[in-house]
């Protein structure tokens, strides 16, 4: 089994305080990543990191606080562990001394709502094993794997063998068969050309994540790619190069890009790209549409999933509230949240919410992200949907994926 490009599984580790959950995660990384100590509560707020676990790639483990923290930090403590569950492909739940209490019962539900597969480490059994009666009762309790652990013996034991197969085994399928960026949009040989501006918001030294993933994609579908700026354009077309089968482009040069290529080319944008990779696109497609029936003094929030230092004509603050408001002409009231923060308002408040491309996300987290406003009706939609929309090209950036809306006219 090979891990999907682009993908690394996040798994959370859980349990009460004091039953070895740093323990576990420098075990299994092979490094001392959380600090460990017997003092119950030394893991305060989640900490995550990322390593190369063998025959699954380059994984993320999350070592929790204790869910049975107490005083006014330690409720602060357990809510952030909770919060981690929504973020996570997979959860790791941590017992000692053959004991289940309402703490466990409260995680199940948890793990139950957001259909998290998980398993159940009996942890520090060179203390006291897991007993036949304990066992039995949580095999009658819970459909999942248990596995009897301990860090002292763990290598005698050949159980950290076991425990990484139980990490492979339980990776739920989807973390393993995401759908290509743009793998069935070309075939081989394939004449691509990605448009990729380097200006104040461009990282220092580095693409885009997704300006990095589709150029991987295209390699891996063996694609002839050619990578320039928005302002190489007109050389490149000079040039005589072969007639591009797709093009694709930063979102924020649409117009221009629009403008210098055939409208018989397939073109779109790396944020719509990475919006039907991990986005609900459908809704996100149904939700752009919205726009056209905003109203003076609506509500838009607009979700920006990493936090950068804000420069120049920031698109998720600056750009996108004003070409909305351009577009529609009307009083919008726009408000941002960066990384994984609550919304400041029910999300019923809202008209509508806009997700960024959500780069720095997995899937499930994007989608979990989404999901309670979807569950409240209000409709979603995403930075490249809403630009090419606003400027007036929805219908040529979205036919590449099979859609069009005869609905959509521009004037």
């Amino acid at each position: 089994m090979s891990l999907a490009k682009h993908q690394r599984p996040h798994v959370g580790i859980f349990g009460c305080r004091n039953v070895g959950k740093s323990s576990l995660i420098n075990i299994i990384s092979g490094q001392d990543i959380a600090i460990v100590d017997s003092y119950a509560g030394t893991t305060t707020d989640p900490v995550a990191k990322t390593f190369e676990l063998t025959g699954l790639g380059p994984i993320v483990l999350i070592d929790t606080a204790g869910i049975d923290d107490r005083g006014d930090v330690g409720v602060k403590r357990v809510a952030a562990s909770y919060k981690k569950i929504s973020e996570i492909d997979l959860a790791v739940l941590v017992l000692i001394n053959n004991t289940w209490s309402d703490y466990e019962e409260a995680l199940l539900v948890e793990f139950e709502k957001f259909n998290l597969p998980f398993f159940i480490i009996h942890n520090k059994s060179d203390i006291q094993p897991i007993s036949e009666e304990f066992q039995a009762f949580l095999k009658s309790r819970v459909r999942c794997d248990i596995l009897e652990f301990s860090a002292v013996t763990s290598h005698r034991l050949n159980n950290l063998s076991l425990l990484v197969d139980l990490l492979k085994k339980n990776m739920p399928d989807s973390v393993f068969n995401n759908p290509t960026l743009l793998g069935d949009l070309v075939s081989y040989g394939s004449n691509v050309l990605l448009i990729t501006p380097i200006d104040v918001q461009a990282p220092a030294g580095r693409l885009i994540l997704p300006q990095v993933q589709a150029i991987r994609d295209c390699l891996d579908n063996d694609c002839i790619t050619t990578v320039i700026k928005e302002r190489e354009i007109e050389t490149y077309k000079a040039m005589n190069y072969p007639t591009p089968d797709l093009v694709v482009t930063d979102s924020q040069e649409f117009l221009k890009v629009d403008a210098a290529f055939d409208k018989s080319i397939p073109l779109t944008s790396f944020s719509i790209l990475l919006a039907r990779f991990k986005g609900p696109f459908e809704k996100y497609l149904e939700g752009t549409r919205k726009i056209e029936s905003l109203e003076d003094g609506d509500s838009i929030l607009v979700l920006e999933s990493c936090s950068h230092h804000v420069a120049g004509d920031d698109i998720g603050r600056v750009k996108i509230p004003r070409w909305l408001r351009s577009y529609t002409g009307k009083e919008l009231s726009i408000e941002v949240v960066a990384g994984l923060n609550s919304p400041p308002r029910p999300l019923s408040e809202y008209s509508l919410v806009i997700q960024c491309g959500g780069c720095m996300l997995t899937r499930k987290q994007l989608i979990n992200r989404l999901q309670p406003a979807i569950d409240a009706g209000v409709p979603v939609s995403n930075y490249g949907l809403v630009i090419a929309y606003c400027l007036g090209i929805f219908n040529r950036a979205v036919s590449v994926f099979g859609h069009h809306d005869d609905s959509v006219n521009y004037l």
